[in-house]
């Protein structure tokens, strides 16, 4: 690359980077707040809670991507316009495909990495937290259950410890289990301990009553124990073994799905969906620099507005992509949908490039502009200011 090739390069991919970082960061921050649970009534670390949260950057990057190429491109060509750099290099003789090429090199950087992130790291991250999510419930009985509060561990089980003591010994348990709609158990118990083996883990109650409520019947059945045993077998093995979701799958594992996979053989749409997303994640950033470049690298002096071009380039990548979001969601039950969204990207590409290479430059229709010169001046003389020649 030659000095000013370096130059928009450079330009480019740093406002690509801080554009992707702040974005990135805001919606990130949307998302960690819903999962502020882990620390107030999971009894998670700051931690833990950063380190779980933070596993869906790589999913939020793989769609911000794209966009925040688009904002940088529009960014460094309305810095050089506004500089008269792109008049000088058209002067030069650099022909507007000639000044696309730098922009092209930092799409091509864009493109590797978003390919990277939705074959491997998005996977792979979505992968880290469904099996950390999956330790801290099988954790369930030493960080939720915290002492002088109601934890409920499933939608009709609540449990309540008074207090912790030396040697893991739980004090004044009350369990509330409401799981079964033919009956309702309710155990209070002095102490008692938390007991893991290979059959599961259990809460070893001691000195306690129970009390079951059992439906049709008016009087409940009371028991008066020494030892009880109440299995949360169910809590402290969840996730384990539990099938990956198809986010969750390398491109590798969508591309050749074992037959007798049961989530394969459940949602096969949605393999073919999530596949053909991760196979276009990589071209939507040369759409997006093909169409921003189209409407906004034709050479203009400082009078020519670049509103309806900027207007339009954000309407054309905005349609393209609520389009393949369309298409995406047709494709869990149309194979054609995967082609349509193919067509339109090879399409956006192909018009975008015709329009670069022609030199073709946008501007909006004649008839346009005088109707809202009219508009204006109309609406100057209603609110009674005089209309500038």
């Amino acid at each position: 690359m030659g000095s000013i090739d370096k130059y928009i390069f450079r330009t480019t991919l740093a406002s690509f980077t801080l554009v992707l970082v702040s974005l990135t960061g805001v919606i990130w921050i949307t998302q960690a707040l819903r999962g502020i649970d882990l620390m107030t009534s999971q009894g998670q670390t700051i931690l833990t809670f950063l380190g779980i949260t933070s596993l869906v950057i790589p999913a939020l990057v793989l769609i911000i991507s794209p966009i925040a190429l688009m904002i940088a491109i529009s960014h460094t060509l309305n810095k050089l316009a506004t500089d008269s750099e792109i008049i000088v290099m058209n002067a030069a003789g650099f022909s507007p495909f000639r000044l696309f090429r730098p922009f092209l090199y930092a799409t091509v950087v864009v493109a590797i990495l978003v390919a990277f992130i939705a074959a491997y790291l998005s996977p792979d991250g979505l992968r880290r937290l469904k099996q950390w999510d999956a330790e801290i419930t099988a954790d369930v009985l030493t960080n939720i259950l915290q002492p002088g509060r109601f934890a409920q561990l499933d939608q009709n089980l609540t449990i309540r410890i008074r207090e912790r003591q030396p040697g893991g010994v739980l004090a004044g348990i009350f369990v509330d289990d409401r799981r079964d709609p033919k009956e309702r158990v309710t155990i209070v118990a002095d102490h008692g301990t938390v007991l893991k083996n290979s059959s599961g883990s259990y809460l070893i109650l001691e000195d306690g009553n129970l009390e079951r409520f059992e439906a049709g019947k008016r009087d409940p059945a009371l028991v008066k124990f020494e030892r009880y045993g109440f299995d949360m077998s169910k809590f402290s093995n969840q996730g384990h073994d539990a099938a990956l979701g198809i986010r969750e799958r390398y491109l590798w594992e969508l591309l050749s799905p074992p037959d007798d996979d049961p989530v394969y053989m459940q949602l096969p749409g949605q393999f073919r969906a999530e596949l053909h997303d991760r196979f276009m994640a990589p071209i939507y950033p040369f759409a997006f620099a093909a169409l921003t470049f189209a409407f906004l690298g034709a050479p203009r002096t400082t009078r020519q507005s670049r509103n309806f071009s900027i207007g339009s380039s954000i309407l054309a990548v905005f349609g393209l992509r609520m389009a393949g979001f369309a298409c995406s969601v047709m494709a869990v039950k149309s194979p054609f949908a995967p082609l349509v969204q193919y067509l339109m990207l090879a399409a956006s590409i192909a018009a975008g490039t015709w329009i670069i290479v022609a030199g073709v430059v946008v501007e909006p229709p004649a008839a346009l502009i005088e109707a809202i010169n009219k508009s204006n001046a109309r609406l100057l003389r209603l609110i009674g200011r005089p209309v500038t020649a």
